[in-house]
């Protein structure tokens, strides 16, 4: 009898997890229209304020940010959080503008964009894979990633203030493992049921998605851009 209930207790865990997967892949996949839509906006835009002002648009880009983030967090259990999500996707794509307008005035500047975004669709799908197929608990990597990301943080602003171009690449390089690093994280998590609210969880792996997009887009600018 024990054994019975112990077997239907772990089918409707994994029917719970499956569909906390199921629906944050499919919440996720949502998010990157207006994401998309807010890239083409942010393209048209004028930024010259942030070419100005790059500590002052990055305090406001952070505000707005982290504004949402707590919207989203507060409801996070009804359908609020949904619009909000959405609401931070568009925000981000129009942030995207600058570096897609520095990116396209390359003359090979649609190659590096479209490789950037089949490199980041690449490394998620694999990285997805594994933790979903393999079921590892990746769970001891939190810390190491988290030190990371707080010292990425640090010294990105840091590089607001001296602009050496030889550290922001660095910086680039480093942002592109440790969000390599979350998404096989925050995939481990949902597979061994350290989240169960997809919308939590979609966020989580969208910031991982766009960060690793905005870094490997600035390394192969660096690297492959062709302004002739």
């Amino acid at each position: 009898m024990q054994e019975n209930i112990r077997i239907e207790s772990q089918s409707q865990s994994v029917l719970a997890t499956n569909k906390v997967l199921r629906n944050t892949y499919a919440l996720l996949g949502l998010s990157l229209i207006p994401t998309a839509i807010g890239a083409y906006i942010g393209m048209s835009m004028n930024f010259l304020f942030a070419q100005q002002h790059p500590i002052i648009f990055a305090i406001m880009l952070l505000a707005g940010m982290f504004g949402l983030f707590f919207a989203i967090q507060a409801n996070r259990n009804n359908s609020l959080g949904v619009v909000f999500l959405l609401a931070l996707t568009l925000f981000l794509g129009v942030m995207l503008g600058p570096i897609l307008q520095v990116a396209f005035s390359l003359s090979n500047g649609a190659q590096i964009v479209g490789l950037a975004a089949g490199g980041t669709a690449a490394i998620f799908l694999t990285l997805a894979t594994i933790a979903t197929t393999t079921k590892k608990d990746f769970s001891f990597m939190g810390k190491f990633l988290m030190i990371g990301i707080i010292l990425l943080i640090l010294a990105s602003l840091a590089n607001l203030f001296f602009q050496i171009p030889a550290m922001a690449l660095a910086l680039s390089g480093v942002a592109v493992l440790l969000f390599s690093g979350f998404i096989l994280y925050d995939v481990s998590r949902i597979v061994n049921g350290g989240e169960t609210n997809y919308i939590m969880a979609t966020l989580a792996l969208y910031m991982n998605i766009y960060n690793l997009f905005v870094n490997l887009l600035q390394l192969l600018m660096a690297l492959l851009g062709n302004r002739d």
